[in-house]
């Protein structure tokens, strides 16, 4: 299994627009970053999770052709604001799978109206396949077990999934003990670390090691990362020895 970072910023990305920031000017490729979003493969199988405002950008830099489907984690903007990018994986191969939860489908059918019009359609729109995903209910894809982990990214609900040994958690901030245990015996685990101060809807720096210090993954990847956070070749020098910065283009194999 294979996973590409192809955004690994918050939802303003790095360098923020207008920002005299020193992280928004640093020359480190590895501090520009994208919306957050990954590609995972295995085998024949290739899936997105979220489509932000980048997700066009981020498809041509990957040199991706063919997606099998993508996994929603919820609905807000900088992650699900690309959609209507779809449009050419549509053209070539028709329908599109979406895997969210019942109320995320709800938001992008009122914001993508024509994409999820049932008359009247227009032509040139894309078309998507809904599977609804629950909690405490698992799926496959490809041969793949996909478990959703329920948490909370303030007080709204948001999933991560695991797939198999790996699992991707972004946008959380609490999560219950139950769905802490479905985390148990990952060889790679990724979750957002939004900046050293303490949010009100994120992990922060050492809320994301502590995490992964209770969860124990072999290795650990943080995310969805603020220029608050500071410079990657700085921050990374101070974290333990198996979690590492992720960022943009960066592939691990599984």
């Amino acid at each position: 299994m294979q996973v590409t970072f192809l955004g690994t910023g918050t939802s303003q990305g790095i360098p923020i627009i207008g920002s005299d920031h020193p992280v928004c000017l640093s020359d480190d490729s590895r501090d520009k970053r994208l919306r957050v979003s990954i590609l995972i493969s295995w085998e024949n199988a290739t899936y997105v999770i979220d489509c932000g405002p980048d997700f066009r950008q981020q498809m041509l830099r990957a040199n991706c052709r063919h997606i099998d489907g993508i996994l929603f984690t919820h609905e807000h903007a900088d992650h699900t604001a690309g959609l209507d990018d779809i449009r050419p994986f549509y053209f070539r191969q028709g329908d599109i799978h979406a895997y969210a939860h019942k109320r995320v489908f709800g938001e992008l059918a009122r914001r993508f109206d024509y994409i999820f019009a049932t008359e009247n359609k227009y032509p040139g729109a894309p078309g998507i396949i809904q599977h609804e995903v629950k909690n405490n209910h698992s799926f496959e894809l490809e041969g793949v077990r996909i478990t959703p982990i329920n948490a909370l990214h303030y007080k709204l609900q948001v999933f991560g999934y695991r797939f198999n040994d790996f699992a991707y958690l972004t946008d959380v901030k609490t999560m219950e003990q139950a769905e802490k245990d479905k985390l148990k015996g990952l060889k790679v685990l990724v979750v957002n670390a939004l900046r050293i101060q303490e949010h009100i809807s994120h992990f922060s720096l050492q809320e994301a090691l502590d995490f992964i210090e209770e969860i124990q993954p072999k290795r650990a990847y943080l995310t969805h990362i603020s220029h608050l956070l500071g410079f990657h070749a700085e921050v990374s020098k101070e974290l333990p020895e198996n979690v590492f910065l992720a960022y943009d283009t960066l592939t691990i194999t599984i």
